[in-house]
């Protein structure tokens, strides 16, 4: 199975963590940006009064679809 691209992480944070007398750094990656892509999708179909999904998994795989698309054009 070929892995899928998810985006790499969409707002990573670094932090720096005091162990004892060093610090040592951490880096939090948070949600991936297909995610986050797959959100914003989300996001606009449920304002749009018209789109009404007959069933509620098609939602999910229409905005991880439409993310999926974003992703594609931004490799480009």
């Amino acid at each position: 199975m070929t892995a899928r691209d998810n985006g790499g992480p969409a707002f990573p944070i670094t932090r720096e963590i005091k162990v004892g007398s060093s610090t040592e750094l951490h880096i939090c990656d948070g949600m991936t940006l297909r995610d986050y892509f797959a959100a914003k999708a989300l996001q606009g179909m449920c304002a749009d009064p018209v789109y009404q999904p007959t069933n509620m998994t098609d939602v999910g795989v229409v905005a991880y679809g439409l993310a999926d698309i974003m992703l594609a054009e931004r490799a480009k």
